[in-house]
């Protein structure tokens, strides 16, 4: 999780450095299309090859098809945003994969759980400021983002187990580079590219295969309470990366919500831990 979150970091400064001088689409179909590349050998030594068809299954294209969503929302805040504040309100993501188990998989929550999501909806509000004069609405395209992730995320603890992750994360990539190169013939807004445009995309590429590989691996393998609080390291990669590359200091509202936001997630996968270690009742459990 630690590895996917730093190579999620990386991979959105390496484009918030293309400066939008590159549209969405083109940057998801150079990217996907780079990262397809890469993901070439993987899947040849693999032999995975014979089993493409299984990348057609509903729930693996659903799962894409969220990635894609997820990365155009997230893109076109990428611009206009400190990096700082959007990765506070991406530390949302586990609070809303909690809120969409209860609500898909009708997972047990309890009133402290609950609690805990609001509250730490609560952060996400502190970051964002509806009705400041520092209010940007483009910041309501990253919630949206969130929104996309977690139905990824869900989608992945649904998948077949027999399911090998590499072809997940590829088809991933693949559904993306298509769908990016589907807006740009539609929006017709194709941007000629310089060698240091390319090559940037090729490294974005290179930290994506990394985070999107790592990040299934760590949802299907891993217990979920345990791996899910490491996301939080992307908060930590994003400050660094914010003040190293873009001279961005976080202001104190920013780094409140985080902390709220944080906190509250770190409680409600606490919460989890001990309703699934069965240290109490059942039926306590339950109310959880």
């Amino acid at each position: 999780m630690m590895l996917a979150m730093a190579g999620f970091s990386f991979n959105d400064a390496t484009i918030k450095t293309l400066d939008g001088a590159l549209p969405s689409g083109q940057i998801l179909a150079i990217r996907g299309l780079f990262a397809v590349l890469f993901f070439l050998p993987l899947l040849l030594r693999q032999r995975l090859f014979g089993r493409l068809s299984e990348a057609l299954l509903p729930i693996v294209l659903f799962r894409a098809l969220m990635e894609l969503g997820g990365t155009l929302a997230f893109l076109a805040a990428l611009v206009h945003l400190p990096f700082a504040s959007i990765s506070a309100i991406l530390q949302s993501l586990p609070l809303a994969v909690t809120l969409g188990a209860a609500l898909v998989f009708r997972e047990p929550v309890g009133w402290r759980r609950w609690l805990a999501i609001c509250i730490g909806f609560g952060g996400v509000l502190l970051v964002v400021r509806p009705g400041a004069e520092s209010f940007q609405a483009v910041s309501l395209l990253v919630v949206l983002a969130v929104c996309f992730a977690a139905a990824r995320d869900l989608s992945t603890r649904a998948m077949p187990e027999t399911l090998p992750s590499l072809l997940v994360s590829a088809s991933t990539v693949l559904l993306g580079a298509v769908g990016g190169a589907a807006l740009v013939l539609v929006q017709g807004n194709w941007v000629p590219m310089g060698m240091v445009q390319v090559r940037t995309l090729a490294m974005a590429a290179a930290f994506m295969l990394i985070a999107q590989l790592f990040i299934v691996l760590a949802m299907r393998s891993g217990e979920v309470a345990f791996v899910v609080p490491f996301r939080y390291t992307n908060l930590l990669w994003a400050i660094a990366l914010g003040l190293l590359l873009f001279d961005e200091v976080p202001d104190a509202w920013t780094l409140s919500g985080a902390a709220v936001i944080v906190i509250t997630g770190l409680y409600t996968l606490y919460r989890e831990t001990r309703r699934r270690a069965g240290r109490i009742d059942p039926v306590v459990a339950a109310r959880l």
